[in-house]
């Protein structure tokens, strides 16, 4: 079942030779449960910080972020966790026992993991590749793969590190639409990191407009466009004005 996100007040700060860095300052937002929040900003603004914080990867120096009611941490099998590099995959794994993985960790019987396998390669449209290894694939295939093997253990919020960026523009496009179908198809939570004006508006239900040095939230925008988006509409072209201007504006 899908969790809403809540995150309030949280700053995260680490150590380096040169001293103590703030890395986001103050961040609060929230997202309902099977909502598509996409955070978007330049370099050096937290996104990926975030991310890790609502993985359980990184701790908050202060504040608090649940995920349904239960604070982070309490529940680790509620994130899926999709990243930009193509190296996340087991390379000495087919396809099908990397989607298996998080199952195999569950001690799920094999059964029961090859037909949630199977279920998912089927939605990423990967299931004549079920046999083949990550290497003989293409970038956006083994994208696809990391989709389906973050689904297959059934996660309530997928998080999502500009899993596409890599890609060539056709590619994406084609990742995108097939992101769009698989939330409508799942219903999870999703949080996506990108920096890309035109993604955000096309994936999100709401974003989050980022600040650098140190992350904080400058903006929330809602994206109220029905789907599919057209992206040669006037709505949506007024949407990627609109998170630009939020960009850009007032920047230091």
């Amino acid at each position: 079942m899908a969790k809403s996100i809540k995150a309030e007040h949280v700053f995260y700060e680490y150590s380096t030779e040169q001293g103590q860095v703030l890395a986001i300052e103050d961040v609060s937002f929230s997202i309902e449960a099977s909502g598509f929040l996409c955070v978007v900003g330049p370099s050096g603004c937290g996104k990926t910080t975030i991310l890790n914080i609502l993985a359980g990867f990184l701790k908050p120096t202060q504040g608090e972020v649940l995920i349904g009611d239960d604070p982070i941490g309490q529940h680790d099998e509620n994130q899926g966790v999709v990243f930009q590099d193509f190296a996340q995959l087991y390379p000495w794994r087919t396809v099908r026992r990397n989607v298996e993985f998080g199952l195999e960790m569950r001690r799920v019987d094999r059964k029961t993991r090859a037909q949630t396998a199977n279920e998912f390669l089927q939605m990423v449209r990967l299931e004549k590749f079920a046999d083949a290894y990550p290497h003989q694939l293409s970038g956006g295939m083994q994208q696809r793969v990391a989709i389906a093997r973050a689904l297959a253990y059934n996660p309530s919020v997928l998080l999502m590190d500009e899993p596409f960026a890599a890609l060539d523009a056709m590619t994406r496009d084609d990742m995108q639409k097939l992101l769009t179908d698989i939330w409508q198809e799942t219903k999870k939570t999703i949080v996506y990191i990108t920096h890309n004006v035109a993604e955000a508006a096309y994936l999100a239900d709401k974003v989050l407009i980022m600040d650098p040095h140190p992350g904080t939230v400058k903006a929330e925008l809602t994206i109220d466009i029905p789907r599919p988006r057209d992206l040669l509409g006037s709505a949506f072209i007024q949407a990627q004005r609109e998170i630009l201007g939020l960009l850009t504006a007032n920047n230091h």
